[in-house]
């Protein structure tokens, strides 16, 4: 039981309420008084006849305005709050004595190192984090906050090391241990995002309303906010300059420059000079020019295309992402460049890898955080709301009021294949527009190839038996589709085959986790 005992500030009020307990033989477990002068006491429970007796007889001591219970101890409560704080912060928190011993840590430790709070407590802080000296810094004499890059479960943290110092009398205070904060790269990477970033949402001008492209726009959130290269994955047409702008936008780069390089349309020594930029007197040039790396400093380049690069440049390339460094073409001197990397690719890059066609170190500095944008066939959610935006954009340009879709026209938009994806759709829109007339979009307006030319997968002059093509468009459409449907057996539903043959054909083909990119 405990009692909140408001009073006034009188010599002796206190001595007067402990008597009392005494008489009544009560084993008192705790006494607090607050800076309002309140009093507060912590005792067993009574039985109720007593406790009747009690609270009139408090009441009548002189000086005493009101007695009530009270859950809490002001210490307890004190002790509660801060607990709930610890256990709600998503961030590791180990609390050590002066030896550097766990004391307390919250549920984000717990999780991380999947074992329970017993285990750790009593344990040297130094074995689960390390880089740091504790003991040492302990026992310095002057023993200051610090913050350093430390590593906690085998990966980089940023901690803060924080003193914990109670009063003493006198004035001092007296260093009771320390508490550690950690927040890794991709903690910072959300609040400096969300420090830095504009009113607009970033993404909104993504079509998600199918749900792989809402999986796309999720996953394309989180990677934002990190600092790593990026890679797109996905047919052409499918708007994945769209998506990099958008994770430009939504960085803490967002203030830089956004800089793009299509690997495929120029020639090799034209991509480097564009890339490297070239020093003077280089190919006769007096003055030295700056490439798209030193223009995009602080910012973001795109690589457009990268499994088009050559190996000249994949060299080049591959030093940039690993330290920061490059040359200019015709230069000695180093420059060093703080640039992201987003490339995207609609090839295969494993498969270019194993022919040797694309360097493989490259690829897996590449594929680290990397996503495969789905093509419009496989989002036919999206295709209505696509157009009707299309359709309103456009028609502002044209001076017109935009055309409603009938059903005829929204039937055959969503069982069209769309090879070329988005900007096919925009591109037979625009020009269905422009030859229209009336305010309804029907069928006989869209002007697309057949969809039996558009999904011809075989080229007419092709060598092989009919089984080996068979077998290159069964293993084409299962690293499509494995992304999507991860399990053999939601695969095996999707195509309407036994979970023992979806897992033996994905066996032969060498189709799992670690060959196609989640």
């Amino acid at each position: 039981m405990r009692l909140e005992i408001s009073c006034q500030d009188r010599l002796g009020i206190t001595q007067d309420v402990l008597d009392i307990l005494v008489n009544y033989e009560i084993d008192l477990r705790g006494i607090e008084i607050d800076s309002a002068g309140k009093i507060f006491l912590n005792f067993p429970n009574i039985e109720f006849a007593d406790f009747q007796h009690l609270m009139p007889e408090i009441r009548r001591i002189e000086g005493i305005e009101d007695v009530k219970t009270t859950p809490f101890m002001p210490v307890e409560r004190e002790q509660h709050q801060l607990r709930a704080l610890l256990q709600t912060l998503p961030d590791p928190v180990f609390s050590v004595d002066t030896k550097g011993r766990i004391i307390l840590v919250n549920e984000a430790v717990i999780t991380s190192l999947e074992t329970e709070a017993r285990a750790l407590i009593g344990q040297d802080i130094s074995e689960f984090v390390k880089g740091f000296n504790f003991l040492k810094w302990l026992e310095s004499k002057d023993v200051l906050a610090q913050t350093h890059k430390l590593k906690f479960i085998e990966q980089d943290f940023l901690a803060d090391i924080l003193p914990v110092m109670v009063p003493d009398v006198g004035g001092t205070s007296i260093l009771a241990g320390a508490l550690i904060m950690l927040k890794s790269e991709y903690r910072l990477g959300q609040q400096l995002t969300v420090f830095h970033k504009t009113s607009n949402e970033s993404f909104s001008v993504i079509q998600a309303s199918s749900s792989a492209m809402k999986k796309v726009v999720r996953e394309a959130t989180r990677m934002a906010e990190l600092d790593g290269p990026m890679l797109i994955f996905g047919e052409t047409g499918t708007g994945k300059e769209l998506l990099a702008k958008a994770c430009h936008e939504a960085s803490r780069r967002a203030s830089g420059e956004f800089l793009a390089l299509n690997c495929a349309s120029l020639p090799d020594n034209v991509a480097e000079t564009e890339l490297f930029g070239y020093a003077a007197g280089a190919f006769g040039q007096p003055e030295p020019k700056q490439g798209l790396l030193e223009l995009a400093q602080g910012g973001t380049l795109f690589l457009d295309e990268v499994g088009d690069m050559s190996p000249q440049l994949q060299v080049k390339l591959l030093r940039v992402i690993q330290d920061g460094t490059f040359r200019r073409v015709g230069d000695s001197k180093e420059l060093k460049v703080d640039v992201r990397i987003v490339c995207t690719t609609q090839k295969d890059l494993a498969q270019l890898v194993q022919e040797g066609k694309f360097r493989e170190d490259l690829y897996y500095r590449l594929n680290v955080l990397s996503i495969v944008v789905p093509p419009l066939r496989d989002r036919k959610n999206d295709i209505v709301a696509l157009a009707e935006k299309f359709l309103r954009q456009h028609s502002v340009k044209l001076g017109r009021r935009p055309p409603k879709l009938n059903k005829s026209c929204v039937e055959y938009l969503q069982t069209y294949p769309w090879p070329g994806n988005v900007r096919q759709l925009e591109n037979a829109l625009y020009r269905a527009l422009s030859l229209m007339d009336g305010n309804e979009l029907n069928r006989e307006h869209i002007q697309l190839p057949s969809a039996s030319t558009s999904v011809s997968f075989v080229p007419e002059d092709f060598e092989g038996s009919l089984e080996e093509e068979v077998k290159r468009f069964e293993k084409s459409l299962l690293r499509r589709l494995y992304p999507f449907y991860p399990s053999t057996r939601q695969l095996a539903k999707k195509l309407g085959l036994s979970h023992t043959a979806i897992a033996n054909k994905l066996r032969e083909y060498n189709i799992n986790k670690k060959t196609v990119k989640m």
